[in-house]
């Protein structure tokens, strides 16, 4: 049974996140040769607060796009 976590900054929309885990599961079911019904993704989010890149959080890199 293929077991995928997905972490990713929180901001996605529910319809974007359940598209995301269909191709993700369809890969899988594709490129594996797995069932559909074996293939289990979680995924894991985090406030924008609390994820950065470059020095800068999610939140500060959001605001600087905004400019």
């Amino acid at each position: 049974m293929p077991e995928i976590t997905v972490n990713m900054a929180a901001g996605r929309t529910d319809e974007q996140k359940a598209a995301m885990m269909r191709d993700i599961t369809q890969a899988l079911v594709t490129h594996l040769g797995v069932d559909a019904e074996a293939v289990v993704i979680q995924i894991n989010e985090a406030p924008l607060s609390n994820k950065m890149k470059g020095g800068k959080t999610f939140i500060e890199r959001k605001a600087e796009q905004g400019k």
